[in-house]
This record gives structure tokens, C-alpha cells and sequence, in this order.
């Protein structure tokens, strides 16, 4: 079983558009320059093994312990959380797609994401950007849709890009033209063959198009998203906790999330079950 994200319609367009292109250049990518027929670029081998290592280190596995005994179904000491496999790029719905921008890909890259295990088979998701000049994890997130959709899209396209329009929370592979589905809810989107990319930006643009940075709906503050925190509350953590946030707004949401290990509740992003595509 894995989770849902929030269904309002603009904020993660409008969220990660605050961190600006300055997020996806942090996360080092690799040549050609992206483009809407190629795809996004893709982050670099070296981004992608220190990627691996920041989920793998010491102080990530301490927190993920704590992170899988949160409700009691496994003790800390007993949780011996493992990384599977290696990093992948998560890519989202791009907002200057959206916008029509001219070679815009489809999406754009958020973060890279690893799959954790624990010993009694609970999954989560870690998420990890380039801060500072160190690789270092900003949320964990409950299931491991990243990676498993990362996998199925390469199977149904290979050399396609796996993306989430998460307004909706559908996981789709582009390629060749074409928009594919990987779970129900972009079935529902697209339709079960798929559909074309021109349609596919028509239909974003209808859906989204009147939404984004700048517009009369963003100032409005109907694609805000954050409460104000609490006293003594860290920023960001007034906001849904049904859903994750995208690393681009926890960036921009100063502390928002803090390194690993200083803020562990926040850390923390659960998505509610649903059934699988």
C-alpha cells in the first residue's frame, strides 16, 4: 500500500517554482541541455552515487529506525533499515510546460530518491538534494513509489522519462511523442493508451494553465499551501501531514527541513494508502 498526495490543484506547480531553476542545477546535471523532445536532463553519475551515499549513511539509518518505529510495529533497535538498489531521478510535471514554454520538457527534476527497507518490511522513500556543496536527505516519505515507478516506466518505455504530476498523483513515462500511464490515476488522466504529448500539454494547460507563478490565483493565496508555524514550530510543518512536499518548496520555505538529525519530525512526510495501479 502506498499514498496519496494533496490534491490541490496548483500548489506543487506553484511551490516549486518558488526554489527556481536554481534547485534542479544543484542537483548536477548531466549534458545534452534539456528539451521537450529529448526529455529533462539527467542528473550525472557522480550526483547519483553521492546521492547514495547520503541515504546510506550513518546518520540516515539512525533516523530511519526512528522513522519505522514511529508506530510501534517495529522497536528502533530491532528496525536495521538497508538501502535497496541505487538513486533515481524523481522528475514532476514541469510549470514551464505548463506555461507552453518553447523546448520545455514534459517535467523537470526534483530529486534523486532511494528505496529503504526495514527488517519487518515497512518501505519509505528518501529524498535527497545537493545543499551547500554536500549531498544530504530532506524528507522521507512512507512507501517507495519513487523508485518502484522509476522501474515499471522503464519497462513500459524504455529510455522514456518516469514523471508525477503530483496535482493529481499520477505517474506517467514520456517518449517518442507519447504520454503513457503507470497507475490509475493517470489512466483516468490519459486514458489507458496513452495519449499525445501536444494533447497532453493541452490538457495541462487547461488544468493548471491559469494557475501558475504570478497569476491572479496565486496571489490570491489560493496556491499557498503553508500555515504559519507555531512558536517554536519549524516553518513547513503547519502544512498538510497527509502529504509530502516537493524539496523544491522545502527549500524555499527556510528551514523547512533542516539537515538530517536536526529536526527528525520533520523530516517525516507520510501519503495515505491507496490501492495500486
Amino acid at each position: 500500500m502506498t499514498r496519496h498526495l494533496p490534491r490541490h490543484l496548483s500548489r506543487p506547480l506553484v511551490r516549486a517554482a518558488l526554489a527556481g531553476s536554481a534547485v534542479a542545477l544543484s542537483l548536477g546535471l548531466a549534458a545534452p541541455a534539456a528539451s521537450a523532445d529529448s526529455g529533462p536532463a539527467a542528473p550525472t553519475a557522480a550526483s547519483r552515487a553521492a546521492a547514495h551515499k547520503a541515504a546510506q549513511a550513518p546518520k540516515t539509518l539512525e533516523t530511519l529506525s526512528r522513522f519505522f518505529a514511529r508506530e510501534g510495529a517495529v522497536s528502533k533497535a530491532a528496525a536495521n533499515p538497508s538501502i535497496e538498489g541505487k538513486a533515481v531521478p524523481v522528475y514532476y510535471l514541469s510549470p514551464e510546460f505548463v506555461a507552453g514554454k518553447k523546448g520545455a520538457p514534459v517535467a523537470r527534476l526534483e530529486f534523486l530518491a532511494s528505496k529503504a527497507v526495514s527488517s519487518d518490511g515497512q518501505k519509505a522513500s528518501l529524498w535527497t538534494v545537493e545543499r551547500a556543496g554536500s549531498w544530504q536527505v530532506v524528507n522521507i516519505a512512507t512507501g517507495d513509489d519513487e523508485t518502484r515507478y522509476a522501474r515499471v516506466g522503464a519497462e513500459k518505455l524504455p529510455g522514456g522519462t518516469v514523471f508525477h504530476e503530483p496535482q493529481i498523483n499520477a505517474w506517467y513515462v514520456q517518449g517518442h511523442a507519447r504520454v503513457l500511464p503507470l497507475d490509475r490515476d493517470a489512466v483516468r488522466a490519459v486514458g489507458a493508451e496513452g495519449t499525445s504529448l501536444a494533447a497532453y500539454r493541452e490538457r495541462v494547460q487547461k488544468a493548471y494553465g491559469d494557475k501558475l507563478p504570478g497569476s491572479a490565483y496565486e496571489k490570491s493565496g489560493k496556491a499557498g499551501g503553508y500555515d504559519a508555524p507555531k512558536p517554536g514550530q519549524p516553518s513547513g510543518q503547519g502544512q498538510d501531514q497527509g502529504g509530502a512536499v516537493t524539496v523544491a518548496s522545502s527549500l524555499a520555505g527556510a528551514g523547512a527541513l533542516a539537515a538530517l538529525g536536526l529536526s527528525g519530525a520533520a523530516l517525516v512526510r507520510r501519503r495515505r494508502a491507496r490501492h495500486q495501479g
